[in-house]
């Protein structure tokens, strides 16, 4: 009886140490998962307006370290001096996405800040986005452009071409250098207080805009137009709407202060020419006066 009695003591001393012994295994496991357990670079996205072209994407934790690697139709990955170990969460690409005609795919690694330069990268965590292609994809911003009557019916549109993000040899191009005969501009009109608009497309910075009525006032707005790229990033951003009044002159972009500058300045010119023939006059009778006075 007492035999038993020890048998069952040592047999439960045995069930408490395995249970302690699986507890504390697993708070290991638990605390090494922890440990080695790297976050991924999250919501990764294209930035791109006029062909300056950022990677961007979401972090939660500021102790690790991310590398961007990229490549079009090359097998070998490439990377940007900038983008290598860095701890910000966005990888400016611009000159590095060449030809711009490509469609490129990206990944992000993340490491861990204090890393063992004997692990394997490969075993760290990557994070990717869809492909993107610069020429077909990247948004065109808003153009600037003027009008100029030319006469009771017709108008000539004068654009300037946007400035892209692109650099050769020192010198920033245009969007027109980029994208050359590709490039056109969408024009929209209507009369100010109608709801129907009209659309010409140029194929050039110019256009002349006819058959207009005389003495009605128009409204413009301007867009880049690449026919060429798919049919949602065909359109560039809308410019800024321009008028015309209604006897047919450009609406100047004058204030109201620079037109009472403007009449203030004439009216002092006027009193000042005033005020210098009145003198002049008080003069010449004086002058005029002592001489009739003076004796013979």
């Amino acid at each position: 009886m007492d035999r038993e009695r020890i048998l069952g003591c040592g047999n439960m001393a045995s069930l408490k140490t395995v249970l302690y012994l699986g507890v504390w295994l697993s708070a290991w496991i638990i605390t090494t998962a922890d440990e080695n357990f790297v976050p991924k670079a999250e919501n990764v996205r294209w930035v791109s307006l006029d062909f300056k072209t950022i990677l961007v994407w979401t972090t939660h934790a500021s102790d690790y370290k991310y590398t961007v690697s990229y490549h079009s139709e090359e097998p070998e990955w490439s990377q940007s001096p900038d983008c290598i170990r860095m701890s910000h969460s966005e990888c400016d690409l611009t000159d590095h996405l060449r030809p711009l005609d490509r469609t490129y795919t990206v990944q992000i690694k993340t490491e861990p800040a204090a890393m063992d330069y004997d692990d394997d990268l490969e075993d760290f965590p990557h994070s990717s986005c869809p492909p993107f292609n610069p020429y077909r994809e990247t948004n065109i911003s808003a153009v600037n452009f003027t009008v100029e009557v030319v006469d009771e019916s017709r108008v000539m549109v004068n654009i300037t071409d946007p400035l892209s993000g692109v650099h050769e040899l020192g010198k920033q191009l245009s969007l027109r250098e980029v994208f050359k005969t590709d490039l056109k501009y969408k024009i929209s009109y209507y009369k100010s207080g109608s709801t129907g608009k009209r659309d010409i497309i140029s194929n050039s910075s110019t256009a002349e805009v006819s058959k207009l009525n005389a003495g009605q006032s128009y409204c413009f707005m301007v867009a880049a137009f690449i026919p060429s790229r798919p049919k949602s990033s065909q359109q560039g951003a809308w410019s800024i709407q321009w008028c015309t009044p209604r006897d047919g002159n450009v609406l100047q972009e004058l204030s109201l202060a620079a037109w009472v500058g403007a009449v203030f300045i004439l009216l002092t010119v006027l009193v000042i020419i005033a005020t210098v023939i009145v003198l002049c006059c008080k003069c010449c009778r004086q002058k005029n006066t002592s001489q009739s006075s003076a004796p013979v």
